[in-house]
This record gives structure tokens, sequence and C-alpha cells, in this order.
């Protein structure tokens, strides 16, 4: 009896390359995020719809949201700041969209520049927004819980916190929450408890996937923790690029090559030709060629004899 089905949501076109000086040629990205598509990655977060002042290298999202949004069964995700950005997303034609709620203060305040409640009302507005569109032009709306399990400006974050923070944001009209490692702090117990707690508080439709850094090396054990309680999404991001802007130290996306080889290897389904995927890294070479990239399975090889589950 073969295990479920995981989707690995790639995003480093939007994590990744917002962490990166050096800014990649708009061609080069539609390059890339087709040939991840083309390896069976069903979703991508393309880019984010901030200033282009604050983030170059992320000026051409609402180009690049058109462009990905042709490609046959990919379901194109984007990230915003604020309503403004959701409207501007909606416009370009994202499938999904979502926005950063940072359980710390201090880190929301250095993010969106807004606070807890102004940030739980930009929720609000953007809902309704939403809500006044018609069936088919509406995107499946998230809200991510950032920094849940740690700061690096405040430090120790209250688990009640967090889950007080999952209820509003579901009231204030959020279709589900995310969980994010904003600053790489989590370990596998924490993940377990927090999900299980989110679940509880908001139902499990409403806590889907997490974002999960590799800062401290335990991304991939944080991922099996968090499928092991009911997660079925884990963001990953090529090469391992990304990370916070605004959370010192906090770099590192789990590979996604490794994560794919680990759920393969266990016999979880992906959909993802892997060794198609790993030859992607080409193009990302290429485009970025003074930027490290990592990951021990591109490393490393497939091991001998290795045939993963693929799945559909």
């Amino acid at each position: 009896m073969s295990k479920k089905h995981i989707l690995v949501s790639e995003v480093g076109p939007r994590d990744g390359l917002q962490s990166i000086k050096t800014i990649m040629p708009t061609e080069a990205k539609k390059r890339w995020i087709k040939a991840m598509a083309d390896c069976g990655i069903k979703e991508i977060e393309v880019g984010s719809f901030v200033p282009a002042s604050l983030f170059p290298q992320l000026a051409d999202t609402a180009e690049i949201v058109r462009y990905a949004i042709a490609i046959e069964g990919l379901q194109v995700a984007a990230l915003v700041p604020n309503f403004k950005g959701a409207v501007a997303a909606i416009e370009a034609g994202v499938h999904k969209l979502s926005i950063p709620f940072s359980v710390s203060e201090t880190h929301c305040l250095k993010n969106l520049r807004r606070n807890h409640q102004e940030v739980i009302q930009e929720v609000a507005k953007i809902s309704q927004y939403i809500a006044q569109l018609p069936v088919a032009q509406r995107p499946h709306f998230e809200t991510s819980l950032s920094t849940a399990f740690g700061c690096t400006l405040e430090g120790v974050v209250a688990e009640s916190k967090v889950l007080s923070s999952a209820e509003k944001l579901i009231e204030a009209g959020a279709d589900e929450v995310g969980l994010s490692d904003t600053t790489g702090y989590a370990n596998p117990a924490q993940v377990t408890r927090l999900v299980n707690g989110i679940k509880s508080c908001v139902g499990n439709d409403k806590l889907t996937g997490v974002h999960l850094h590799n800062t401290r090396g335990l991304g991939l054990a944080n991922a099996l923790a968090a499928i092991e309680a009911g997660i079925e999404t884990i963001d990953s991001s090529m090469g391992g690029l990304g990370g916070c802007p605004f959370a010192p130290g906090a770099s590192g996306n789990i590979v996604t090559e490794d994560l794919v080889f680990m759920l393969q290897a266990m016999g979880f389904e992906t959909g993802i030709d892997l060794p198609k995927l790993l030859l992607v890294r080409d193009i990302l070479k290429q485009a970025l060629p003074a930027e490290p990239l990592y990951g021990f399975t591109p490393d490393a090889g497939l091991p001998k004899g290795f045939v993963g589950s693929q799945g559909s």
C-alpha cells in the first residue's frame, strides 16, 4: 500500500532570490520555473509583490506570474506584504497568495512595518476583497505564522501566542494558516507540538503546510516531524537558496533536491522526476555563478539502484 502524496512547494524564485544580491534575469527565471514544472513540481512561489526599491530582485514578479500561470498543471503562488500587494497579485492572476504574520511583533514591525492589529486588519481587508470576486477568480489565501518557533530579535516566542494568532487570522478571513520557522530555530518535538496545537485550535484543514529552514541542520528532521503530524505540503528551495533578510543568520531553506530524495526513499509520492530535477541546477549555476548552491544529494548523487516513489 503506497504512502500518501506530499506536495513539495518550491519557494526559490521568491524566498531564495530575495535573499541574495544578484538579480536573476527575467528570462532565466522563466527557464528555471518551466524546467522545475517539467520535472513534476506542482506548486511554485514565483515572487513577491513588494516595492522594487526594496527588493529589485523581485521587480519582475507580475511578468513572472503571467508567464507561470500559462504552464499547465502548475499552481502559482506569490507573497504579498499588504492589501495593495494582494490586489496586484490577484490582477496578475495568482492561484495562491500569502501574507506573513510574524508572531514576534518586533519582527512584524521590521518586516511589514505594521503591528499585529494592523496586519490582522489587512488580512480582513484582503479576505473581503477576494470574497467579492467571481468564484473562478478567487485565489487561495494563506497567512503565514512567521517566527513561530523563535525570533532572532525577541528570542523565545510563546507557543500559546502562536495558537492564539492562528485563531485570530482564521477569524479575520484567511483560508488557512501556514507554520513558518523563519529563523531556523525549530526542533522536531516543537514542530509536532505546534502542528498538533494549531490543528486542534483551527481545524485540520486550516493548516496543511510548513516553511522550514535548515539553519542548524534540522530542516529534514523537522519536515518529517511535520509530515508525521499530518502536514501535506513542505516548502523548499532548490539549491538551498534563501532566508529572511529581516532575521539575521536565518539563512538556508530546506534543499528541494534533498527533500525529494528523502520523501521518495521513504516511499512517499511526490510526482517529481528526481534525476531530471538534479539537472535543473545547471540553470541556477549559469544564472547565479557567484552564489553558492547547497545539497547533499546533488553532491553525492543517487545511490546505485535507487528506485524512488515518484508517484503522480
